[in-house]
């Protein structure tokens, strides 16, 4: 992360765009080897929430110091985004006092599909990709919201609202 935002902060715009590439590759990587390897942990699933953030944070200043131009005409868009991520941590963090962790299937959609969005609008200025991947980003917020409602102890890895909601029915229904 240093070193993108200091590429950032100096204008470098294509060395910062292959260490973001990097930067995305080695997070799916990292996540896929922890499945496969049976290596997922609580404390393995939020360090890769405040990674995520940390990169999210890097592309957005990435926008502010090389794409200036950008960054103002999706000014919405990404005030947009990052209350998608800052209202259901403030909500989850109120409730459990904790950094939620779900990773559900949507919020991992979105950072897929973040990556393809974010270059389109930096390299070609293409921004309807990214202004609808940004409204989803808003759907999973409201997702985890939702989650964090129905939830009674903090939890990671929630794969959808409504796995949780089948899940706590069978539970209901087993009692």
């Amino acid at each position: 992360m240093p070193v993108l935002i200091g590429l950032a902060y100096f204008a470098q715009a294509q060395v910062f765009l292959a260490v973001l590439a990097i930067s995305l590759l080695s997070d799916a990587f990292d996540g896929y080897l922890a499945r496969k390897l049976n290596q997922v942990s609580e404390l393995g699933a939020k360090l890769d929430s405040w990674a995520d953030v940390l990169t999210y944070g890097g592309m957005i200043l990435g926008l502010y110091w090389i794409w200036p131009e950008v960054f103002a005409k999706q000014a919405w868009f990404l005030l947009a985004a990052a209350l998608s991520f800052l209202l259901p941590v403030a909500y989850a963090m109120g409730k459990f006092g904790e950094y939620p962790s779900y990773h559900t299937l949507g919020a991992k959609t979105a950072a897929v599909l973040m990556a393809p969005a974010y270059y389109l609008l930096t390299l070609m200025k293409a921004d309807l990709f990214f202004n609808a991947v940004i409204v989803f980003h808003v759907i999973v917020a409201l997702e985890e919201i939702a989650i964090t409602s129905i939830l009674t102890q903090p939890r990671s890895n929630v794969r959808s609202i409504f796995t949780l909601i089948n899940t706590s029915q069978v539970i209901e229904k087993s009692r």
